[in-house]
């Protein structure tokens, strides 16, 4: 605006005075007011010129540009601010200044602040429980928190570290997950300790597990006291919707004071409390004020706004409030007196608080129509979290109820566009004045009701009926931005009388802001809306089954937040494939929370698990995998595109992957009453797991040493852990709390725990360790009896026979003691007859038969009785453990790499099945199923093995563990949880799936030796259970369609793809040919020398060459086409390797050059021709795999320290040495290249697959696939890999021409690097006398530093 003068010429002196007013106001504020200068002209601002409209135009754009800017400048600020914890600190003052203001008119409650400050000296230097203020709302537990926290300084000293949340009052606060993340901030920042590290942030189980932790960590520097003040419990929303509160501690340590507070009568949030303190004294009342303290209350709130009341509005006010002590009311009340004008006669006011809220309603509509404050107070109220005051008008203007109320006396001042008129707003904002409450939500103010009595009121009055979907209705379609850019929407105005399509101008709703920054707000919104405005077709399209949502969703906010958007949406549609959708999420938590949430990464997940289901399910899975494949064809940055499923498909046996924020895991227990998971560790930590909800609910700390046992009894709500620190604990699973200690002193003897045993219906716990044995009773702690042994003959099993009083003892010479289990006597002692010469390992009880079952170190298992003892049976192997079923009529014993099962009868057990269990590795436990109709076994190479007793131990599946040797399983149900020593993670698997069709049937394959055929048609390998014969297994069908009998183990398989032969490779040195086509032809090769077992084979590139591999010896053959099938010549060649160590991987061209690999690191070229040798330069470790390109000029070889090297084979001399280095590498499995040789696949061994560039070393995409891929055959645009999990992974590499757009590959591979050392460049900078300083210069990788990205790397 610019003023002119009577000729039309600029008035420069007022243009002077208006420059330098806006020169002075930006001066005031410089980080606010932004200037915009535009150019001057008098003909464009002339109505009448043809320009002006351009002119208007182009200053629009140019100010739409530049507000757009600003924004999304402000944007990344905050991004970044976030990073640097600014929101942390707007979090704290946020709650500071709310309790300032809550306290500013404290009064009264002097008595409970007192006694609650003695409770907390007194609480101070003990283990205590929290303590829990409750109260109606309204009487002022809010205000006494803000009191309190106030007042902690005073109380516990001036170091006194106070942390205060008014829960609900901010995005952060109103979830549990928010609200730990900022107070373990918080407390980290307030004591100088670590912040926690971004996998801890990942997963809410594991901020639970820190919070714990990070609790007793303050408590032990015996310094500063803590406080925690946590106000208004039921504001939480995922304690409104739990059975439990996991994170709250039962107890608090020395020092650190947890104080809460929860409204009583509401939503049964207190009673959800009780579950977890159950200490009755741990709950204080907040009562009502005094008449005297109310009328107090009334005169400082009124002298903090500078307002009085004439006597008789006095008189009036405290006749309406009679010894009036409930703060709430008080407030309401002043707020009603306030605008009372000094000639005011007001009318009495309501004596409930109910009834002020409907007084105040009334009293708005009266002012403000009653429309207007319906829909306002409506909407506020049906926002999920509140709305800003942008939403809100924005809403409005798309409400055409109220914009027809506004104009109909009078019409819009656009033809164009339709607002809603702001000033109304204004007018009813400022008469609302406290009842809003202003909350930081996603970088927004928003506005909610700020008294839980109006919305409840609010609910009743204006959203009854339809009323509430009409609400809902008009927030979806804000949120889903339907009327915004531009999209005009039809109304017909009173004074109009015809229907106007106008804009309504309000704010567009993408999902994306930007490429970093998500729509928070829509994300969060929208389909809480849909879902209550019954919009249940466009919720299931546009969110549940768009993976554009799902990925934004996750991005923006975890896959935590997205399995609680299914969870809380999903049950509103009539739809399978939601839970399907939500089952795959789930399996894609462990590599999400691994590897961090990307696009690529949770595509890849969702595709290769849901694609099995695209076909029977179109409608929502077949769309999203459709989206999937759609987004992976645009995508900017090499990739590996599924072609189809092969990770584990939801409705299969894995329920969940659970990993905690401690050390391996040494003992699992269940809770089937309470669905409870106990786990004890290695650093003495106990863990109860909820796994309904697979979320941890206590840390139980104490131990000092690692979990051996535990025990759960007294119907699932009582668990007792034994632990190498000799202390046995006895806890509430409930509750949490440790009821006793039992400290097992009096010995100097640190061996090894060997047995726990408890008679429940004795209430008696007996500990076995070394040469004592200790009984305690259950109910008081109290010491039944100690036995003291001979050291030098320690006892290496016992066993209470509870139905003979008897406490049975063998001891490592043999010996076998008994004693009276009541009392501890000894009733006599005697010689092992059965057994000579052996140590007892392992033994169990059988109860029903009095009798111990002991296994020994040379196999044999023996039967020991009061009366003596006899052989049941004689293995091979020492014998590793004992396992009995529940009902005692089943034996399962371990050794070496096989369980052998054993029936029980009358003179003890017999052989049950004539066949072992066996594994490929050595077998660590196993379990019976509930109903004896299954067992399960784990072995050491992670292996689960599902077997059918009532089938004579038929295997029906082979699942994976968690990557580590398998140590433990517990059965419990159903369910089956699988745990190692080694790993801090535990799988839980659901085996009624064996009941159930499944989408797709893995084939059973343990030992790694798989080969394919017709591009994945067909898959080969050992048959289970009996290693002389091939199984042929049709990928499409997924069943076995034959089995070639070999008369001998296979040790190797290899296939010609072009000439259809399959060659297995046997231990006894033969080779059999099968054709392909005509499998009952079988061709012969013979060993060089009898009963040498082949190690490895190869093909050439043509197939035309065939490479067998012994430990020192390579036979050279010829393939040639003959009619009908092949024709195998040779041996052509045979050489000795003439070395100590064995062949372990081979590979042969087609002019006969064979390049070899040894166990020990060392690999040579051989040419057949010319008899002669060059080594080449050697692995570090054994090298496992080996493969020629196509053209035959380039090898890659790979080794166990997974290092990769590329070899000229003119040159004979490494191009590239690839070295990838992170905590969960154990070297490469399996190498292929491109059908074209311009890249590299490689399987390694923790389970991922790579893709590297042959041009320069560059790594291109990394992929965890959750298996082992045990061979990579290259297909002309991707390649198929045969995995442990027994699936078919087919991909598709994509790689875009211009390298610009490539991402870090490694940015989700914590700590991973990817070296390349160049031969060419090193020589170079060898010949400038650089080569230390460059090596010193360009050698980067991922730093401990969680915030810092993984690196390529090449070493140049």
């Amino acid at each position: 605006m610019v003023d002119q003068l009577t000729d039309g010429c600029l008035d420069t002196d007022a243009q002077n005075l208006l420059s330098g007013l806006k020169g002075r106001i930006a001066d005031m504020q410089p980080g606010v007011l932004q200037a915009h200068h535009l150019p001057w002209s008098r003909d464009l601002v002339n109505p009448k010129n043809k320009a002006h409209a351009q002119y208007l135009k182009e200053l629009g754009e140019q100010f739409v540009a530049r507000a757009n800017h600003q924004v999304l400048e402000h944007l990344r600020e905050l991004e970044a601010g976030r990073r640097e914890l600014a929101w942390l600190y707007q979090e704290i003052r946020h709650h500071l200044g709310l309790s300032a203001e809550a306290t500013r008119t404290f009064c009264g409650r002097q008595e409970l602040l007192a006694q609650l400050a003695q409770q907390l000296w007194q609480n101070d230097g003990r283990p205590h429980s929290p303590i829990v203020l409750f109260g109606p709302p309204g009487i002022g537990k809010t205000a006494l928190m803000c009191k309190l926290a106030e007042q902690m300084p005073r109380l516990l000293g001036r170091k006194t570290v106070t942390v205060l949340r008014l829960l609900g009052m901010s995005q952060m606060s109103s979830d549990a997950r928010g609200l730990l993340q900022s107070i373990c901030f918080q407390l980290c920042l307030a004591y100088g300790l670590p912040l926690p590290p971004a996998q801890v942030l990942e997963a809410h189980a594991r901020v639970v597990q820190f919070f714990h932790t990070l609790l007793h960590t303050v408590s032990c520097r015996n310094f500063e006291s803590l406080v925690i003040l946590l106000d208004s419990m039921d504001d939480v929303d995922s304690i409104c919707r739990a059975r439990r509160v996991p994170w709250l501690p039962p107890k608090c340590p020395p020092r650190v004071h947890l104080i809460l507070s929860a409204c009583s009568g509401r939503r049964g949030i207190l009673d959800t409390m009780r579950q977890t303190l159950t200490d009755p004294e741990a709950y204080w009342e907040v009562k009502p004020l005094s008449g005297n303290q109310g009328q107090e209350m009334i005169q400082l709130l009124l002298a903090a706004s500078r307002r009085t009341l004439s006597p008789e509005q006095r008189e009036l006010l405290w006749a309406s409030l009679p010894e009036c002590g409930h703060p709430g009311r008080l407030s309401l009340a002043f707020e009603e007196a306030r605008k009372w004008a000094s000639f005011t006669i007001p009318a009495p006011l309501a004596s409930t608080a109910k009834e002020a809220m409907h007084q105040l309603c009334a009293r708005l509509e009266q002012t403000h129509g009653q429309l207007l404050v319906a829909h306002v107070l409506g909407y506020i109220v049906s926002s999920r979290h509140g709305l800003s005051e942008a939403e809100l008008k924005d809403v409005l203007s798309l409400d055409d109820e109220v914009l027809q109320a506004v104009y109909q006396d009078w019409t819009p001042p656009s033809k164009e566009l339709l607002r809603f008129p702001p000033l109304l707003w204004v007018r009813l904002r400022r008469d609302l004045g406290h009842c809003l409450a202003r909350r930081p939500v996603d970088g927004f103010t928003l506005l909610a009701i700020a008294h839980r009595q109006l919305a409840e009121v609010v609910q009743e009055r204006y959203l009854s009926g339809p009323e509430r979907a009409k609400r809902h209705g008009v927030l979806a379609d804000f949120f889903s931005g339907a009327w915004s850019q531009g999209t005009k929407k039809l109304i017909t105005l009173p004074l109009v009388g015809k229907p106007l399509n106008l804009d309504r101008k309000v704010a567009p709703q993408p999902l994306w802001f930007s490429d970093t920054m998500a729509n928070l707000r829509k994300l969060k919104e929208l389909p809480h809306h849909l879902v209550h405005s019954g919009r249940i077709k466009e919720l299931k399209q546009e969110v549940l089954g768009s993976m554009n949502w799902i990925s934004c969703r996750g991005v923006s906010g975890g896959i935590e937040g997205l399995l609680d958007d299914f969870d809380l949406y999903g049950p509103h549609l009539d739809c399978p494939e939601v839970g399907l959708v939500r089952d795959a999420l789930q399996l894609c938590r462990p590599a999400v929370e691994l590897r961090g949430m990307e696009r690529s990464i949770l595509y890849t997940e969702l595709l290769a698990r849901l694609h099995f289901f695209a076909a029977s399910h179109p409608a929502l899975v077949g769309q999203l995998c459709e989206q999937a494949q759609s987004w992976f064809q645009v995508c900017p940055h090499p990739v590996l595109i599924p072609l189809g499923g092969f990770l584990q498909p939801p409705g299969g046996p894995l329920r969940a992957t659970v990993t905690g924020c401690h050390k391996g895991i040494t003992a699992m227990a269940w809770s089937l009453e309470e669905r409870l998971l106990v786990v004890g560790t290695q650093d003495g930590f106990v863990a109860v797991w909820d796994m309904e909800e697979q979320q941890v609910i206590h840390i139980l700390t104490g131990h000092t040493g690692e979990v051996r046992y535990v025990k759960v009894f007294a119907k699932g709500t009582l668990a007792l852990s034994a632990s190498k620190d000799h202390t046995l604990r006895l806890w509430d699973l409930l509750s949490g709390q440790e009821k006793f200690t039992i400290w097992d002193g009096g010995s100097k003897d640190r061996t090894e725990i060997c047995s726990l045993h408890m008679d429940e219906a004795k209430k008696v716990v007996y500990l076995a360790s070394g040469s004592k044995i200790s009984a305690w009773h259950l109910a008081t702690a109290e010491l039944v009896f100690c036995i003291l042994g001979d050291v030098s003959d320690r006892w290496m099993c016992a066993a209470v026979l509870a139905s003979r009083a008897t406490l049975l003892t063998v001891s490592e010479a043999g010996v076998v003691s008994l004693w009276s289990s009541a009392a501890g006597k000894l009733q006599g002692r005697q010689h092992l007859s059965s057994i000579k010469e052996e140590t007892p390992t392992c033994g169990v009880s059988v109860q029903k038969q009095g009798k111990l079952v002991a296994g020994f170190s040379k196999g044999s298992i023996s039967l020991v009785t009061p009366e003596g003892d006899s052989l049941l049976e004689k293995l091979p192997e020492a014998v590793r453990f004992l396992i009995l079923s529940e009902d005692e009529s089943l034996l399962a014993a371990g050794f070496g790499r096989s369980v052998r099962i054993f029936l029980a009868d009358s003179q003890g057990f017999h052989r049950f099945m004539a066949t072992d269990l066996e594994h490929e590795d050595t077998v660590e436990t196993a379990g019976f199923g509930p109903e004896n109709n299954l067992i399960i076994t784990g072995s050491r190479d992670a292996l689960i093995q599902v077997w059918s007793l009532s089938e004579q131990g038929t295997l029906l599946d082979i699942l994976e563990g968690v990557g580590a040797p398998m140590s433990l399983l517990a059965w419990g149900g159903a369910l089956v949880a699988s745990a190692s020593q080694q790993s801090s993670s535990f799988k839980v698997w659901d085996l009624t799936y064996i009941q159930k069709p499944r989408a797709c049937t893995p084939f059973l394959d343990r030992t790694g030796l798989t080969a394919v055929s017709h591009n994945g048609g067909y898959i080969y390998f050992p048959k289970i259970g009996d290693k002389n014969k091939v199984t042929i297994w049709d990928s499409a069908e997924g069943e076995e369609q034959d089995a070639l009998d070999t008369s001998n183990e296979v040790r190797c398989l290899e296939v010609a793809q072009q000439a259809n032969l399959l060659f297995t490779g046997l231990v006894s040195g033969v080779v059999l040919v099968f054709p392909l086509n005509s499998r009952q032809d079988v061709m012969c090769i013979p060993p060089p020398e009898a009963r040498k077992a082949i190690r490895c084979m190869a093909l050439s590139k043509g197939e035309e060459r065939l490479a067998i591999a012994y430990d020192s010896i390579v036979l050279v053959l010829d393939i040639s086409p003959g009619d009908p099938c092949p024709i195998i010549d040779g041996p052509t060649y045979t050489f000795y390797t003439q070395l100590p160590e064995t062949i372990s991987s081979v590979a042969v061209l087609a002019d006969y050059r064979v390049i070899y690999g040894m166990t020990s690191g060392d690999l040579f070229l051989y040419e057949c021709a010319n008899s002669k040798v060059f080594p080449l330069e050697a692995h570090g470790s054994q090298v496992t795999c080996m493969q020629v390109s196509h053209k035959e000029q380039l090898v890659v070889s790979g080794s166990e320290e997974a290092l990769l090297c590329l070899w000229d084979l003119q040159a004979c001399k490494w191009r590239f040495q690839m070295s990838y280095m992170n905590p969960y590498c154990r070297g490469v499995q399996c190498v292929c290249f491109s059908m074209d040789d311009k890249y590299v696949y490689a399987g390694l061994k923790d389970r991922s697959i790579i893709v590297w560039s042959v041009l320069d070393g560059t790594l291109l995409a990394v992929q965890f696939v959750h298996a082992v891929v045990n061979r990579i055959i290259p297909t002309s645009n991707g390649f198929v890999a045969p995995t442990r999990h027994g699936y078919l992974i087919r991909q598709r590499f994509q790689c875009p021409s211009s390298r610009k757009s490539q991402q870090d590959p490694l940015k989700n591979f914590k700590k991973a690097v990817w070296k390349v050392k160049s031969r060419q460049r090193e020589e170079l900078a060898a010949a400038a006398g650089t080569l230390q300083d460059l090596r010193s210069a360009s050698t980067q990788g991922n730093e401990c530093k969680s915030d810092k990205r993984s690196q390529i790397c090449l070493l140049v």
